[in-house]
């Protein structure tokens, strides 16, 4: 089975897949906050504090704590691709 595509235009199909792809951001952002601010408070999810969890993103804060480490990782990894898309995006 195969989907064609062909009535929407490269902008639609992009716009759509940073859409889709921006889905889990609430996931991951939520659960890194958690360790970062070492809180399980939902409020964090809303708090507009951004300095110690950018510096936790592209450092290493928490070098002893594994699922820190996992998760940050895959956040990153997350973000990376969300960057690409976007990228392309603004170049198409």
């Amino acid at each position: 089975m195969s989907f064609d595509f062909s009535f929407m235009s490269t902008k639609e199909i992009l716009i759509i897949s940073l859409f889709i792809w921006g889905i889990p951001s609430t996931y991951f952002r939520s659960k890194f906050r958690k360790i970062v601010y070492k809180t399980n408070d939902w409020k964090i999810n809303i708090k507009p504090l951004f300095k110690k969890e950018i510096v936790a993103l592209f450092t290493n804060m928490y070098p002893e704590n594994v699922e820190y480490i996992s998760l940050r990782n895959n956040y990153r990894s997350y973000l990376t691709v969300y960057l690409v898309l976007f990228l392309i995006y603004l170049s198409v």
